[in-house]
């Protein structure tokens, strides 16, 4: 399959990258600076571009059989909670989602895989207390515009799923993750492998499509 990963250079787009490659997908990997992904095999094409820019999404997703987006803020999260964020718009997730499954639309790509976050839409009423306070204290900006990204996945038309990782970790393990689409959780916590390995297998199969689905590690 033909595959672009929108936000590449994050934890688990690199890891989808780096499981869709090694599959033997032809994989796109899109950033604003995606070339340190060349590493990972000289066989991805690497586009630097902006999620806001109309003609770059529309050079990545022309072509394409399926669209992972993993986009976030890379940035303190307390620095944006008082600030907002330097180098990355604060609604980079619902506007560059949003003009994701614009230029899906114009070029007639159906499949659509998003990384949200356990704790949002379906999910929000089986965060744990202290998670819970977290993101109203800690990140109530950047989980109100998660909110609004998956309200733009739900509302596109296209078979789209909806990956909720809980807390992200870089322990080496990949999984498989524990899925449940009923919001279900083994543990709080998750490698980025994990979830990468999760992307990269939604982007090929039915089994998820119109589901928000929960991922922990067992």
């Amino acid at each position: 399959m033909k595959i672009v990963v929108i936000g590449a250079t994050g934890g688990s787009g690199r890891a989808a990258v780096e499981r869709l490659v090694a599959e033997g997908h032809e994989v796109t990997a899109f950033s604003r600076n995606a070339d340190p992904l060349r590493e990972i095999s000289s066989s991805i094409r690497v586009l630097n571009g902006d999620v806001m820019n109309e003609e770059d999404l529309d050079r990545a997703i022309a072509g394409q059989d399926a669209v992972v987006v993993t986009l976030g803020i890379s940035e303190s999260a307390l620095r944006v909670r008082l600030f907002g964020a330097a180098k990355t718009r604060d609604d980079v997730r619902s506007a560059g989602t949003r003009n994701v499954i614009r230029a899906m639309r114009r070029h007639g790509v159906q499949k659509l895989v998003v990384q949200t976050s356990f704790g949002v839409g379906e999910t929000k009423t089986k965060l744990p207390f202290i998670y819970d306070l977290m993101f109203k204290m800690l990140l109530k900006q950047q989980i109100a515009d998660t909110e609004r990204q998956e309200e733009e996945v739900r509302a596109s038309g296209l078979d789209w799923v909806l990956a909720q990782p809980v807390n992200l970790t870089d322990a080496v393990t990949e999984g498989p993750a524990f899925a449940s689409a009923a919001g279900e959780t083994r543990s709080m916590k998750i490698s980025r492998r994990e979830v990468g390995r999760f992307l990269a297998e939604a982007a090929q199969s039915s089994a998820f499509v119109g589901r928000s689905v929960a991922l922990s590690s067992v």
